[in-house]
């Protein structure tokens, strides 16, 4: 068992510059994106998150890692976690909601399920997992904390920065944090003058010299 929560993490006014865009935008920005697997959605359409990864291995049918995971999380950080991707048990419901919201924790990534939906939506805790299950689980089995895990296909490392919304999930590597910024904040503003050219009456296939093949 590894367990640590001593790693760097970006500045907030960072994340709060990668807030403002989109999952589609960013990963359209980067080079090479991580983009989890799209099964694993918000519970709750609607639900936004934006933060460094607290990375947690977790084995499926148990949670005692991620109640570790919560109780030394610092404000801002996102409970990044694999649990194997189990459709069979809900790890996380309502109470841990409760504390998540309390510490400041920006929100939960889970590949597996969940359960008490509606509470957790009236909590207003952003949650994005791969289903619902109402199946509860035990505390007895140890994994890892703050070390290298999947996630939805996605390899995380703890600091990186997952942003997520309706459209899904997208990783942006430590760092390139700072390119990625600057990558989304210019796709923005060629798509806003791109935009304005439609509004005229162009078609996209004169605006972007699209053609057939072999025409």
């Amino acid at each position: 068992m590894k367990v640590t929560f001593d790693y760097p993490r970006p500045g907030s006014a960072e994340i709060m510059a990668l807030a403002r865009h989109s999952s589609a935008t960013v990963h359209e920005a980067l080079p090479a994106p991580g983009v989890f697997h799209t099964a694993i959605k918000p519970i709750v359409r609607g639900m936004k998150v934006c933060g460094p990864a607290l990375t947690v291995e977790c084995p499926k049918g148990d949670n005692l890692m991620i109640h570790v995971a919560m109780a030394g999380a610092q404000p801002g950080d996102l409970l990044v976690v694999d649990h194997e991707a189990s459709m069979e048990d809900g790890p996380f419901g309502e109470v841990m909601s409760t504390s998540c919201r309390a510490r400041g924790i920006a929100g939960l990534v889970i590949d597996g399920c969940v359960r008490d939906s509606a509470e957790i939506d009236v909590l207003g805790f952003p949650v994005f997992a791969r289903g619902l299950c109402i199946r509860g689980t035990v505390k007895k089995q140890t994994g890892t904390i703050g070390q290298t895990i999947r996630c939805g296909g996605v390899t995380v490392n703890p600091g990186d920065i997952v942003l997520g919304d309706d459209d899904g999930l997208v990783l942006v590597p430590r760092d390139q944090l700072t390119a990625a910024i600057a990558a989304a904040d210019k796709r923005v503003a060629n798509e806003a003058a791109a935009m304005e050219k439609l509004r005229t009456g162009i078609t996209t296939m004169d605006l972007f010299g699209l053609k057939l093949p072999g025409a």
